[in-house]
This record gives C-alpha cells, structure tokens and sequence, in this order.
C-alpha cells in the first residue's frame, strides 16, 4: 500500500473543527492501515511530527431505498484515524477551511 493509498480525505465536519483548534486532526484512511502506517504517510505529505495516533473502526448505516422505502441497504464500514501533533504544530488544509 502506497502513500496515496493511506489517507483517503480529511474529515471536515464541525465537531472535526472544534478538535483542530486543540490540535487533533481528522482523516479517513484505509481499513488496512495501521497506526504506524499513518503516521508515516501524515509525516510524509505534511511538514509536521505527530505525537498519537487513535483509529475508529467506523460501522456503516443502514438505509431504506426504494419507492416505498421496503429495501435495506448497508453502506460501507470505514476506518477514522485521529491525529494529536505535537504542540505549536498545524495542518494547513484545516486552516484554509476555517477562514471561508
């Protein structure tokens, strides 16, 4: 598993914002990878050193579908890496959200 492989998106929610300010940052990463795994692939792309490493095993939702809403559908499970970087350190992509 390649670098571009890892991290499949960071998680922009409010909550995700909130825990930003703190300096715990949010990505869904790949249901194969490991903590260590994600903690080099974080260094790599971005200028920073990352102090812990917390993964949720995320279950998916079941939806009703359909014209009269009979059919059940599963979504996929996924997996939520929490990132604690060391102090005085950020992640831009955050950032440039929070200004807009």
């Amino acid at each position: 598993m390649n670098i571009s492989q890892v991290i499949k998106k960071a998680l922009i929610t409010e909550k995700t914002m909130a825990l930003a300010k703190k300096g715990k940052y949010t990505f869904a990463v790949d249901k194969r990878a490991d903590k260590t795994r994600v903690k080099r692939t974080i260094e790599a792309l971005f200028p920073v050193e990352v102090k812990k490493v917390r993964l949720v095993n995320v279950k998916g939702k079941k939806k009703r579908v359909g014209r009269a809403r009979r059919k059940i559908i599963k979504q996929s499970d996924w997996k939520k890496a929490i990132l604690e970087l060391k102090t005085g350190q950020k992640i831009d992509i955050f950032e440039e959200i929070k200004s807009r």
